[in-house]
């Protein structure tokens, strides 16, 4: 029998989430790997979810999503932002961050097309290229001065006349770099320039660390008009397991990923959007507290992981931290992610699985904080059978 599965798919299998996190539970170690929180979103929130049910919300919403929703958004990006959305045209509901982004490149590219993305980068970006026969230009993100960042000259090299579109995430994951106004300029002028679409992926938009402020590469000049905006629920609410996500884009775009996502989920689960129409418009002084939360997590970590012997990198935003494992004398992280249950009854990811070219990201692995005071306390406490 011939392999059933279609060509452009074979490299992706298992994914290094499922293999770590089955390696936890089987070690009985911590599990510092996948990225979702531990505790529950808002508990008003989580109580209009059930209310929504009682009152009969459980039949097909419309297509684009339920209107409610689609207003709380609009209202959301016009004052956080500035941005002014049209809750009828230019926002639309989706099943999550990550079904966006896969509606929004089968709809703009066509076989042989080019997508540029920044490595390493969220591995289902590569996987939807796929799918659109399309293909993945990697600009690699290197740490300079602590933190990740890109080439200006290495991303416009990138571009050929193939390019459809630059593929943003900032908040990064997995690097933990918020672009600054500097970098968003560059990829700003370069759409404009070429005439490309800018998919922003900005699912970590409210978890910034240290006063560092996330600029949408939609709010500069030029730009509204060119970009896909990506948000989500899942990471703003602590409630990844809605699956609840929005893209906000000029009406022809939004059309565009429409027709696309009415054939792949058709819309989203109606209670969980009117659930987060709520907490859009009454939680946000909890989302504040939840970075704040983070960030002290995040630096309880990272003196632990400093304290075990890693290189570490102050991430700006999201779940992670990165770390560079050559001061343990280690060179491969998937050879060091395999070993550390063993070693340290932790588990975490190969930051190289997230890379086209593998051997620049295999001194990194990267750790997720987004866990309880006492789980991140007690990895902590493992974590120190590496420096003895």
């Amino acid at each position: 029998m011939t392999e059933p599965l279609v060509t452009r798919m074979r490299t992706f299998g298992t994914t290094i989430f499922a293999e770590m996190s089955a390696l936890a539970v089987q070690t009985g170690s911590i599990n510092l790997g996948q990225g979702f929180p531990d505790t529950d979103g808002p508990a008003a929130m989580l109580d209009r979810a059930v209310q929504a049910i009682g009152a009969g919300a459980n039949q097909y919403p419309p297509g684009p999503g339920v209107l409610e929703l689609r207003q709380a958004v609009s209202e959301h990006r016009a004052a956080r932002y500035g941005l002014s959305y049209d809750p009828v045209g230019e926002i639309m509901v989706t099943v999550g961050a990550t079904e966006a982004v896969a509606a929004t490149v089968l709809a703009l590219c066509e076989p042989g097309d080019e997508v540029i993305a920044f490595e390493p980068y969220y591995d289902s970006y590569a996987a939807s290229i796929a799918l659109a026969q399309a293909r993945l230009v990697a600009v690699t993100m290197r740490p300079v001065e602590g933190r990740f960042t890109f080439d200006p000259d290495e991303l416009r090299a990138a571009v050929t006349p193939r390019t459809r579109a630059i593929l943003v995430n900032s908040p990064h994951n997995p690097t933990g770099t918020v672009f600054t106004r500097e970098e968003l300029t560059v990829i700003a002028e370069l759409c404009r320039e070429r005439g490309l679409t800018a998919i922003t992926d900005e699912v970590y938009e409210h978890l910034t660390f240290d006063g560092v402020e996330h600029i949408p590469l939609a709010t500069l000049p030029g730009m509204r008009e060119r970009t896909v905006m990506i948000s989500s629920a899942g990471k703003t609410f602590s409630v990844t397991g809605w699956k609840t996500g929005w893209i906000c884009a000029p009406p022809a775009l939004v059309a565009a990923v429409q027709t696309v996502k009415q054939f792949l989920t058709f819309t989203a689960s109606a209670p969980w959007q009117l659930a987060v129409a709520y907490g859009l418009r009454h939680e946000l002084e909890w989302v504040a507290a939840l970075g704040a939360g983070l960030q002290d997590k995040r630096d309880r970590l990272m003196e632990g992981l400093s304290a075990a012997g890693f290189e570490v990198l102050r991430p700006s935003g999201t779940y992670f931290v990165q770390t560079d494992i050559r001061p343990l004398g280690f060179s491969d992280g998937l050879e060091l992610t395999r070993r550390l249950p063993e070693l340290a009854g932790v588990v975490a990811i190969p930051t190289q699985v997230f890379y086209d070219h593998a051997e620049r990201g295999r001194h990194f692995v990267r750790f997720a904080f987004c866990k309880k005071d006492e789980v991140i306390e007690e990895a902590v406490t493992r974590l120190k059978r590496l420096s003895t």
